[in-house]
């Protein structure tokens, strides 16, 4: 469920990611597709008590296939783990219409468009922080705790809910009914160098559980 409507899809509020995203060629893979190449909605349970925030859609993944963590190595660490922890039916997310369904999770970006170099702006990230991702946080009236993957995630939410703190994977911040759970992002960077290793991160989908009570 896209908890933000299809008003997502015409923002213009960033140029220069619009026409970064228009401008990706498909790979030999991926020629067949018809690419997304609009901001990309987040997804999950809109009764959600744990919500995953990413940095954005990656290029060939949710850019790809218009839903986030859909398609990418990324997405496949954060489903299969929630798969692992009984929080999703399936342990793969390929499309839009796999049946993939998580159970008290919602998962979504900090930014909705795909970057050049996976790298936006910081004024980039304030205004979909701004206009979008409050917006998500606002709707899942029953959420607990909030996961940002990574230093542009953590900075994004610490920006809506006044975190004043550093990143550091696995921190713990109680911000007014929230409790911000802080983790590597599980992109390739981080897990084939082994900066996030597939136990650590389940360690953090646990603890949001244990914390959320889901």
């Amino acid at each position: 469920m896209n908890l933000v409507g299809e008003s997502l899809f015409s923002c213009n509020h960033c140029p220069r990611l619009m026409n970064y995203a228009q401008s990706i060629v498909p790979p030999p893979r991926f020629k067949l597709w018809n690419y997304w190449v609009k901001p990309v909605p987040g997804f999950g349970d809109p009764d959600a008590r744990i919500l995953i925030v990413g940095l954005a859609p990656a290029a060939h993944g949710g850019n790809r296939t218009g839903r986030a963590f859909t398609g990418d190595q990324s997405g496949q660490w954060v489903v299969r783990g929630l798969y692992e922890i009984g929080l999703a039916n399936k342990p793969e997310s390929v499309s839009r219409d796999d049946g993939l369904i998580l159970k008290c999770v919602y998962v979504t970006n900090a930014v909705k468009c795909v970057p050049p170099k996976n790298k936006p702006t910081n004024d980039e990230i304030k205004k979909c922080s701004l206009n979008w991702l409050i917006k998500e946080i606002n709707s899942l009236k029953h959420l607990k705790v909030i996961i940002p993957l990574g230093r542009i995630a953590f900075y994004s939410v610490s920006i809506l809910l006044g975190v004043k703190a550093d990143f550091e994977h696995g921190k713990e911040i109680e911000v007014g009914k929230y409790k911000v759970l802080a983790s590597y992002h599980v992109s390739a960077q981080n897990t084939r160098t082994g900066r996030l290793n597939w136990e650590d991160w389940l360690k953090i989908l646990r603890r949001a559980k244990e914390l959320a009570e889901c």
